[in-house]
């Protein structure tokens, strides 16, 4: 799931960390095997980026059909080609902002959507802006038909110096970078232009939200700490994602590896070194699961 402003993705440099990122995804569908009773589940996997996430619902729920949802061609690429041929398996190009499951699952009619067991999301809905992405969650999960699930995961890393970093060298005056961010105000939650996402709602927001619709809702929050090879190491994995957004803003190559050189230096005092000279890089993760009433 990819902001309006951002071009494509890269699914290489996304999965240079695939077992970092898929870990979250594990636990979650372990969370989920007592819930999801259905010997052939009907399951989407909304924003499933270069598919890690449904190849575990598979392996999971061997018997499901799984449709992988993702706004990024690069990313379906790269899906299709780890499922060749697959019979119950397939992906499309989709926005979660817009998508409906009357109209992908159904006949448009509003009703057959409900026939879907499960709703999956790995890593998507802290792309939405905060207007959007509650009332995008309780669209999706009142489609549902009772008994049915949404289950989800994202990053809960506002603070976190791995991004807080990112706002600060941008905000730098006097920069050969300053210029690519004039015309926007970072931090700024009014500014829909910017290239910092919008922080994540408390816990109980979510669990405020969808209980009025629920037979039940469970919310807890992870933070994962990862061991890399070193403050580079912590570049490279948010190139994948949060970072790209204020990479693709600034147009000129030299301005671009300056931008890199100062976050990588204010990484590299954010996160001390462990005795052997790797980092600890913390993520914190917040997790919903939800069953239809």
């Amino acid at each position: 799931m990819s902001p309006s402003n951002a071009t494509d993705w890269s699914a290489t440099q996304y999965l240079q960390f695939r077992t970092e990122r898929t870990r979250p995804v594990h636990d979650l569908v372990a969370y989920l095997r007592a819930l999801l009773s259905a010997t052939a589940p009907r399951i989407y996997d909304l924003g499933c980026g270069p598919g890690n996430s449904t190849r575990v619902l598979l392996d999971a729920f061997p018997g499901a059909r799984i449709t992988g949802l993702d706004s990024s061609p690069d990313m379906l690429c790269k899906a299709r080609e780890s499922f060749p041929s697959h019979p119950n398996v397939d992906f499309v190009e989709g926005d979660l902002a817009t998508f409906s499951l009357a109209k992908a699952h159904g006949d448009g009619d509003g009703h057959r959507g409900t026939e879907v067991d499960l709703l999956f999301s790995n890593a998507v809905f802290h792309w939405l802006r905060t207007p959007t992405r509650i009332p995008t969650l309780i669209r999706l999960f009142t489609s549902l038909s009772p008994g049915r699930i949404l289950a989800l995961q994202m990053p809960d890393n506002y603070q976190q110096p791995s991004h807080s970093c990112m706002r600060a060298t941008a905000l730098l005056p006097n920069t050969p970078w300053s210029p690519f961010f004039a015309a926007t105000r970072i931090g700024d939650p009014s500014d829909p232009s910017r290239p910092d996402l919008d922080p994540i709602e408390p816990a109980a927001a979510y669990y405020n939200a969808l209980i009025p619709h629920a037979a039940r809702v469970d919310v807890w929050r992870t933070e994962y700490l990862h061991v890399l090879e070193d403050a580079g190491a912590i570049v490279e994995w948010v190139k994948g994602t949060g970072l790209q957004p204020y990479l693709n803003r600034i147009g000129d190559e030299g301005a671009k590896r300056g931008f890199l050189d100062e976050y990588e230096r204010r990484l590299r005092e954010a996160y001390g070194e462990l005795v052997d000279g790797k980092v600890m890089l913390g993520y914190p993760r917040l997790f919903v699961v939800a069953v239809r009433k």
